[in-house]
């Protein structure tokens, strides 16, 4: 290795060393801003070196934690169910698209690509979802609206079968009498494992951080609130008592750390994420660089 070489190394990783705390010292400061009190945090700001130590803002949501538990089953729930469809109904309109055999296959590429730069707009699509499939106050409206299957998953994964899976293989596989699904069950899937779980992660965390669909779609039906709508009301209620304590004789006195319950929220709500990534992480690398690079 020469001196160049050396000293690109070394800016590279100060570069890396850089981006990496961008991402960490974020994450860190909201952990620590949960853990404060809220004089703490109302007169000093937020800090990675807490003056004063407080699990107020936990202790607040103790008091929900039948309520969270429950939306955590919700959000389980939906997002298994949400990623598994997402992840089936992908393979099946990509791998057709990957197939030069397919008739129209310039028409439907165009037609998921002509998805990515236009929609229907809000009013038309709730409109649509509400009257004519009739989804509201259901668990499948946490499932289908918008989260269901999207154009990029379609293309990047199509973009992998095409460049990725050899077509020798599957002419192989034609001559000793194997069909399309033979094919796509037994060859295809078995070599698309990190594009499979760049999809499923994708959509993953699509369906766990999604909370707009519970907030249009589930009016009297809140026992299908999943985490995130569920600690969206509790920081609306949070807020509704902290400001209105000093005017209500009920709540008169009555100190509720707004602030730090926002940041309990958001650590709670992040505690599955950062369990399950590392374990996908190398193939979604590598799904994203041959499905998306390539071609």
């Amino acid at each position: 290795m020469n001196t160049y070489d050396k000293k690109f190394e070394a800016l590279a990783n100060v570069v890396l060393a850089i981006l990496c705390l961008t991402c960490v010292v974020p994450l860190l400061l909201l952990i620590m801003s949960s853990l404060t009190s809220e004089d703490a945090l109302m007169h000093n700001g937020y800090a990675l070196f807490p003056q004063k130590i407080s699990l107020d803002a936990y202790h607040y949501l103790w008091f929900s934690r039948a309520q969270i538990l429950r939306a955590y089953e919700m959000t389980l729930v939906a997002t298994l169910v949400g990623t598994l469809s997402n992840v089936t109904l992908t393979t099946l309109f990509a791998y057709p698209l990957s197939r030069k055999s397919l008739p129209g296959r310039n028409f439907f590429s165009f037609a998921v690509f002509f998805t990515l730069l236009f929609n229907g707009g809000m009013i038309p699509t709730y409109l649509m979802w509400v009257q004519v499939f009739n989804i509201k106050d259901t668990f499948w409206a946490l499932i289908i609206p918008n989260l269901l299957m999207n154009g990029f998953g379609i293309i990047v994964m199509r973009t992998y079968f095409t460049t990725s899976i050899p077509n020798e293989i599957l002419e192989a596989a034609r001559i000793d009498g194997a069909g399309e699904t033979r094919s796509l069950l037994s060859i295809v899937l078995p070599l698309s494992k990190p594009i499979l779980s760049t999809i499923a992660l994708l959509s993953g965390l699509a369906y766990w951080n999604d909370w707009l669909n519970g907030l249009y779609y589930l009016v009297k039906r809140t026992d299908f609130y999943t985490i995130q709508n569920l600690l969206n009301r509790l920081i609306a209620s949070a807020d509704f008592i902290s400001n209105n304590a000093a005017n209500s004789s009920i709540t008169a006195g009555l100190t509720v750390p707004s602030v730090g319950v926002r940041m309990a929220i958001a650590v709670i709500a992040l505690i599955p994420i950062m369990i399950i990534y590392p374990f996908l992480q190398k193939g979604f690398v590598k799904g994203i660089v041959i499905g998306s690079v390539k071609g």
